[in-house]
């Protein structure tokens, strides 16, 4: 954009934060308690050249703001805060380090790794606590004026109910790197998620919910970039409102708006996965960037008495401080900006325990927690909490305030060691398929509050869940020491690819067991990309910094005999699932009885006998049948019988009275299950198996 920069700023507003737009210029507003004067900086159209640097002129509130006429869209901007620099009592201002606009919605240019970007001298004996005079904007990114602007003609968000729902969780550069039928230049950006093949992928799946790992601009840290690798997942931010450059190609910022358009075109809704816990600018040695500079007392948390360090509640080296009144706004303001401007179905939130702290520790109560329930777009919106961060009393699976769901770990390591064959299993296994009742069945909370997942991605995927025992992580270049131990896997025979058809008939199988427990599960399930036709990392079990074919998706796997298999088994599960109201997640189910006999929820033994409180304690039972039941919407009552062996050989089941008429709707045991009456009184399940009948047969199974 060409105009004549003013010697001076006018006054402009305090509010909205940011760089906003009217039509004939911007109003810039950015929160510091403590600078003593904030500097607007402007920049020529390739961000090498700084073209002028404008005092703001007034504060308000704390809020510093100006405005600039003429400055519109594409005007590249960063700012300079002056103030002390004092590091033992927690400031660190340094107006030679330009920095973002916390409230940038559009980012030019990458971050470049340099000494300059550190606000103390690099090598100095002080360290941290002594100055640099360095000017970092060369290697700084600058953020961009925009406009909002977009025709979403008569979208309408799907609103799923969330006993419906079924989440597939990806990657937006790794879903569609190796998309051989995509241009290069659409590959890895947002754009790919907006291709009819990848719809109909989703829809042949049965899959209600995309939740994409970070999407907001994030870092590449320089000690991976060192060794070659890179930041891949996403979970280092560098800005709350900015989409990721690299996953946008020409349309801009509309190429994600595009994407959850025809998205929720078919129905289909988008969760974004964002991290606010944290920065990517590390602890009290990482680079002055952004908030750092601006008010670091403000936006960080940190050690009472000792200002110059973090309090480190996440692991990566710094806490952002939400239980400060204008951090919290940013949060909220970031989160109704996707909600409002991208129309987004939800969040995921990353080590969600970080966020409902306060001062006595974890609080389902605390301001985090209470403003966005009470907010009324985001409280409308579907809200998942990463139950868990690695401060003290860190772990809070089930103690979230009803209205956000959690992902459930312990559904996870509880199905595998099952179906690996570990001792004293049965109970904890029927626990998570009725909805982890112990954990969830309070504060009228409903059993989809327990999101189920056998994989996700961090960790092995599901195929490498049974082809390894040991993590092989050697090609992060930290030994083999990062990533978790213990991974409840089991290889079958050989660790990693073999020939070997006896050991992979059985791994099929598991898998197969595995994704039948997820979709028949109370609970909302979680399908890990990939995972529908067999995708493999190799053994890597924390590809975080694997920005390649390691993790990326291979589609050419779908087209195999055995992915196509795979992709068909799923959807027949997510179609029997999307049928049966029991198998869903509207409410717990504790043995009521709907008609004589019949409960909506019983469970026995292979003798068709109900379990008695012995047998649950029996720690070398592998068999278990479940019975669950509902009345549907003629008035008749469904009955599905899912009969489950974890031991290597076959077991016959005798069905429990009152015997119905039992129809075949799936064996594990086979790639495809033909559909049909069962005149026997009984069932066979082959080992490492799953067998699921109904007193009625699904129409879509029908067809």
């Amino acid at each position: 954009m060409f105009f004549q920069i003013p010697d001076r700023l006018m006054r402009g507003r305090p509010y909205p934060l940011g760089a906003t737009y009217d039509g004939s210029g911007t109003n810039f507003a950015v929160f510091s308690a403590n600078a003593e004067k904030i500097e607007l900086c402007i920049f020529d159209q390739a961000g090498r050249r700084q073209l002028a640097c404008l005092p703001l002129p007034d504060c308000t509130d704390e809020v510093w703001h100006g405005y600039l006429p003429e400055a519109g869209p594409g005007l590249l901007y960063g700012y300079r805060a002056y103030g002390p620099y004092d590091p033992q009592r927690g400031f660190r201002f340094n107006h030679h380090k330009l920095l973002l606009d916390p409230y940038a919605r559009q980012l030019s240019g990458p971050l470049r790794w340099t000494d300059a970007l550190f606000g103390y001298r690099i090598g100095s004996a002080r360290a941290d606590l002594s100055f640099d005079r360095r000017d970092s904007a060369p290697a700084m990114p600058k953020a961009v004026v925009v406009e909002d602007a977009f025709n979403w003609g008569d979208d309408r968000r799907p609103r799923t109910p969330w006993e419906k729902t079924v989440i597939y969780e990806a990657h937006v550069r790794g879903i569609s790197m190796l998309r051989d039928d995509l241009r290069p230049d659409m590959r890895g950006t947002f754009t790919a998620l907006a291709n009819p093949r990848f719809i109909e992928h989703l829809h042949k799946l049965g899959v209600t919910a995309i939740e994409l790992m970070p999407v907001y601009a994030f870092m590449q840290e320089n000690y991976l970039l060192q060794k070659g690798l890179r930041n891949y997942w996403g979970y280092s931010p560098l800005s709350f409102f900015a989409p990721e450059p690299s996953y946008l190609s020409q349309g801009g910022l509309n190429d994600m708006r595009l994407a959850v358009r025809r998205l929720h075109a078919a129905g289909i809704e988008v969760i974004l996965d964002v991290v606010y816990n944290h920065t990517g600018s590390g602890n009290e040695m990482g680079p002055t960037i952004c908030f750092r500079g601006l008010d670091n007392p403000s936006y960080f948390r940190l050690v009472p008495g000792n200002e110059r360090y973090y309090i480190n509640e996440t692991g990566c080296g710094n806490t952002l401080n939400v239980s400060h009144p204008r951090v919290l706004q940013m949060v909220l303001d970031s989160l109704r900006y996707w909600a409002e401007s991208f129309h987004v179905d939800g969040f995921r939130f990353d080590l969600g325990a970080t966020l409902g702290r306060e001062g006595t520790g974890f609080d389902p109560g605390s301001g985090f927690f209470d403003a966005i329930l009470q907010d009324p777009v985001l409280s409308q919106l579907k809200l998942i909490s990463e139950p868990w961060d690695i401060g003290p009393g860190g772990y809070q699976l089930g103690n979230h305030p009803p209205r956000f769901a959690e992902w459930n770990d312990k559904f996870r390591d509880g199905v595998r060691r099952f179906w690996r064959g570990d001792s004293g299993q049965r109970g904890d296994f029927a626990a998570r398929l009725s909805g982890s009742a112990e954990l969830f069945n309070r504060r009228r909370r409903k059993p989809w509050a327990s999101v189920n997942f056998v994989a996700s991605h961090d960790g092995f995927t599901l195929h490498d869940l049974v082809s390894y025992t040991h993590k092989h992580n050697e090609a992060n270049g930290e030994n083999n020491n990062d990533g978790h131990s213990e991974n409840y896997s089991a290889n079958w025979g050989t660790e990693g690819p073999t020939d070997d058809p006896a050991v992979r008939e059985v791994r099929e199988r598991v898998k197969r067991a595995m994704l039948a427990t997820l979709l028949f599960s109370q609970g909302t399930p979680m399908l890990l990309a990939g995972d529908e036709f067999g995708r493999t990392q190799g053994g890597n079990n924390n590809a975080y910094c694997q920005d390649n074919e390691i993790s990326w998706v291979n589609w050419n796997m779908a087209q195999e005999p055995a992915g196509q298999a795979l992709i068909d088994y799923v959807g027949r599960l997510t179609a029997i699932r999307h049928e049966f109201e029991a198998l869903q997640s509207y409410r717990f189910l504790h043995g009521e009885e709907l008609a004589p006999g019949i409960r909506d929820i019983a469970w026995f033994d292979e003798r068709g006998e109900q379990l008695s409180s012995e047998a649950w304690q029996n720690p070398e039972a592998r068999a278990l049948a479940v019975q669950r039941a509902s009345v549907n919407g003629n008035g008749k009552i469904d009955v599905v019988l899912m009969l489950v062996n974890a031991a290597a050989d076959p077991i016959t089941f005798r069905f429990p009275p009152p015997r119905d008429e039992w129809y075949l709707l799936l064996d594990s045991a086979e790639q495809q299950t033909v559909v049909r009456k069962i005149a026997e009184p009984e069932a066979t399940v082959q080992g490492h198996g799953v067998v699921v009948l109904a007193n009625r047969v699904p129409a879509k199974l029908a067809a």
